[in-house]
């Protein structure tokens, strides 16, 4: 592959790639009011240009998912997924240096917008590898589908949570799904196995309400924040095995506070001598598959929540009622993807690190859910992680280079025979 210097595509072909990544990239798909119909009508278009099958599916009015087919010699075997969601979060644009949804690109060659990281590259990559493979007469035994799908960013019930449960999707016989992962800071791409499961907690104290000058013993926030001390300490515990190195984000519990609610409003703020009777806290935790549940549930139980001291929670639980099993994808004999993948990555120049928990949420889990194995992979390396972050941006060198991973993967995985 001919590469990039540092602020401009060397060839016209490269030139041609990057503007069509920068046409998908400014349009507005940012949440909570996406524009799909004009990205659909968008990627169909490209997709036709390379005389790829489209069907555009609508199982809930106004969130289109557009399925892309590339048929293989051999379509009674079972199929590749290569899945991507078109929508992205909101931003601040006043903190921006460049246009959110201008995908300019400056002197460096990193083209700044909303997607350029998550997950809009990684849609362009799918149909320009399967360009570059058309282009030089390669044919797939195993057939390819592409799917943009709607709504990932707001949990993906309207979207995958959907389309795994139609008949349309089970009659395309996935072997594997590739959906999207995180940039790495080094050479190496991240590879991703599985992903931590959401706890949302809401933790309740309650105690005597009085007089601001009174001192009393288990008062409401006395007791929130004898719970809000203990998490934290749980936290940082979590957060040290990080920052020594120990483990990776993913295989610890993740915790953090997300809101705060007590005292007696006023006009001009709150009621200063005044002790409310009521507060509350809600965390956001992340607990990875392997975790032992029973335990921390334990902990919330008698450590964060104690009766004893008049307290109460609600927990809302994710996959609770999932088999281990469909929350990781095998590293063993019954899974041959990852170490395919592995090997086309380098036989294309690049390498991977070995498979990790992803630290959030995608829509690999409703794959997963569905009995598939799914890897989370974005070609992204040497670059920092800015999903949801001001300024977000790709190099036009780093999303070149993700293409020619793609068609090696694609090669690798289109023409793999199953053991008898």
């Amino acid at each position: 592959m001919a590469h990039l210097s540092d602020s401009s595509a060397k060839t016209e072909e490269e030139a041609v790639i990057i503007t069509r990544f920068q046409n998908y990239l400014r349009i507005n798909t940012v949440q909570p009011t996406p524009d799909y119909i004009a990205a659909a009508r968008f990627i169909i278009s490209e997709a036709k240009s390379i005389s790829l099958e489209t069907q555009p599916i609508e199982l809930v009015l106004g969130k289109p998912i557009v399925l892309l087919k590339w048929i293989g010699s051999d379509p009674s075997l079972p199929a590749i997924l290569l899945n991507s969601h078109v929508d992205v979060v909101a931003f601040e644009e006043e903190k921006w240096d460049h246009p959110p949804l201008g995908a300019e690109i400056d002197e460096q060659g990193r083209i700044y917008a909303r997607g350029t990281q998550d997950m809009k590259s990684v849609g362009m990559q799918y149909i320009e590898a399967i360009r570059k493979l058309k282009a030089s007469g390669f044919q797939p035994v195993r057939s390819v589908y592409v799917t943009f799908v709607p709504d990932e960013e707001i949990g993906g019930t309207d979207g995958v949570g959907k389309f795994v449960e139609s008949d349309t999707f089970k009659s395309l016989n996935i072997a594997i799904v590739l959906d999207e992962g995180l940039p790495s800071p080094t050479e190496s791409y991240k590879v991703f196995k599985g992903e931590r499961i959401p706890w949302w907690i809401q933790i309740k104290a309650v105690g005597q309400p009085g007089h601001g000058s009174k001192l009393y013993d288990d008062s409401a926030m006395e007791n929130l924040t004898k719970s809000i001390d203990s998490v934290m300490r749980f936290r940082a515990s979590q957060f040290d095995q990080i920052k020594a190195g120990l483990k990776a984000e993913g295989d610890v519990v993740s915790v953090n506070m997300v809101f705060l609610k007590s005292g007696t409003p006023s006009p001009d703020g709150f009621v200063m001598n005044l002790q409310p009777s009521e507060a509350e806290a809600g965390f956001d935790m992340r607990v990875p598959p392997v975790v032992d549940s029973v335990a921390l549930e334990k902990r919330l139980v008698e450590e964060w929540a104690p009766i004893s001291r008049n307290m109460s929670f609600e927990l809302w639980r994710f996959n609770q009622d999932i088999e281990e099993k469909h929350l990781v994808t095998a590293k063993d004999d019954s899974n041959p993807w990852l170490e395919l993948l592995g090997n086309a990555v380098k036989e294309a120049g690049g390498k991977t690190s070995e498979p990790e928990i992803f630290p959030a949420s995608t829509d690999s889990r409703y794959f997963r859910r569905a009995g598939l194995p799914a890897i989370g992979f974005s070609p992204i390396s040497n670059t920092p992680s800015l999903l949801h972050d001001h300024n977000e941006y790709l190099s036009q060198y780093e999303y070149l280079k993700g293409i020619d991973m793609y068609v090696s993967i694609l090669k690798a995985y289109t023409s793999y025979a199953s053991p008898e």
